[in-house]
């Protein structure tokens, strides 16, 4: 990107960012859940890899798949796709956990093309 661009950017204050988001959640009933991210780049939403707490990762735990590079993660049995989609989608089974929701009824077929064999 260029010495110029990099200069260009800014430090966002992502506790002003956090308070506007809770302010918005109040003015429209929204319910806002904060949580942490730990593991969910490196475990495997294909696989259903475990997502150990912050600080509670168990002796031994290990990701089935691994990121390729930048972008790409390559599940336990080969599949490939977006990192970012795979640890978004570790982060909504961690939340659904939080809010005991049931997701086995929910979709996320186009985040897995492996149906279209």
């Amino acid at each position: 990107m260029g010495i110029i661009n990099n200069q260009k950017f800014v430090q966002i204050p992502l506790g002003k960012l956090k308070d506007r988001l809770e302010q918005l959640c109040q003015i429209h009933p929204i319910q806002l859940e904060i949580t942490e991210e730990a593991y969910t780049s490196k475990a495997s939403y294909l696989d259903g890899d475990s997502l150990p707490e912050f600080g509670q990762k168990p002796n031994g735990w290990k990701a089935s798949g691994k990121r390729l590079k930048r972008g790409l993660y390559k599940s336990g049995d080969g599949s490939i796709v977006n990192a970012d989609l795979n640890g978004s989608a570790n982060i909504l089974r961690k939340v659904a956990r939080k809010l005991d929701i049931d997701l086995s009824r929910r979709s996320l077929t186009a985040f897995d093309d492996r149906s279209k064999d």
